[in-house]
């Protein structure tokens, strides 16, 4: 098929996101989230931890638990120390991405640290499990810098691809059940980003240097901290101006389940909320590892 052929994907909903506090004091940007969860099927939430004050950052999010998502963790400037209770500990630094499937539960904590000036930044972002994935064993992928590809596009944009495929390279992360695709786009100058989405697959872009325009020339600017929610289609577009452009690219397969959430752990229903909650006070939460 041409490369120009196909349905344009159209902006559907524009925000920005907004200043929240989570864990035991960090400020953060919340791009999505407890709010409008059909919109984003599958995805839950997207938050946006970029700070030059330690003070913002470093009491991090001490011990606890997740059921029934996915959290993925992708770093740009400092370090995010964790542990949990599956016995697993370590570091993620600058351009490395951790994808933890809590599935049946897991208890962890993520402590941020910045870099030699202080700088911290990154982004989480929870990904639902269906139904019949909601109790799986837990797993953990973290994934070095050097093992994300980066390409060059024929358009002459810099992609690196945590998850997914551009033009024949695929992303490390495989074997996810919404068949998601995360992608750190880089869009030069007076340049154009074409890339194929799958029809049906909810899409959206997070903005966090530069400036572009998405959806064709007739589309919606959008800057840093700007989030953009897009219509069906078979591919997508980006052009920027004078000032180059980097962003989050995340495509997924909606669900189309009931959504029952309470804080860190997302079920289908309420009843499966009580029982993992009271699962959580009684220390019978986690079903495969130890504290």
């Amino acid at each position: 098929m041409p490369r120009d052929a196909g349905r344009e994907r159209k902006v559907r909903k524009f925000s920005s996101s907004k200043p929240t506090i989570e864990g035991a004091g960090v400020y953060l940007m919340r791009a999505f989230g407890f709010g409008a969860t059909h919109d984003f099927d599958p995805f839950l939430l997207l938050d946006d931890f970029r700070s030059d004050d330690p003070q913002r950052y470093l009491k991090g999010f001490p011990w606890h638990p997740h059921r029934g998502i996915e959290t993925i963790t992708y770093i740009l400037e400092g370090s995010v120390e964790h542990g949990d209770s599956l016995g697993n500990e370590g570091a993620i630094g600058p351009g490395d991405a951790q994808w933890m499937t809590a599935g049946s539960g897991i208890i962890h904590q993520e402590m941020p640290k910045g870099d030699e000036r202080g700088r911290m930044g990154g982004f989480q972002l929870w990904a639902n499990l269906p139904a019949s994935r909601k109790m799986m064993d837990p797993r953990y992928r973290d994934l070095k810098s050097a093992q994300i590809p980066g390409i060059t596009t024929a358009d002459g944009a810099r992609v690196r691809i945590i998850c997914g495929e551009v033009e024949g390279t695929r992303g490390p992360v495989q074997d996810v059940v919404i068949d998601p695709e995360y992608l750190d786009v880089a869009v030069p100058p007076r340049s154009e980003f074409r890339h194929p989405t799958k029809p049906g697959h909810t899409v959206f872009a997070y903005v966090f240097e530069g400036e572009a325009r998405f959806g064709g020339q007739s589309g919606r600017a959008a800057k840093n901290h700007d989030l953009l929610l897009f219509e069906d289609g078979d591919r997508l577009s980006v052009s920027t101006g004078e000032e180059p452009a980097r962003f989050l690219l995340l495509c997924g397969k909606p669900l189309g389940e009931p959504i029952a959430w309470h804080g860190p752990i997302v079920m289908n229903t309420q009843e499966e909320l009580r029982i993992a909650f009271e699962e959580y006070q009684e220390g019978t939460f986690i079903k495969k590892g130890h504290l």
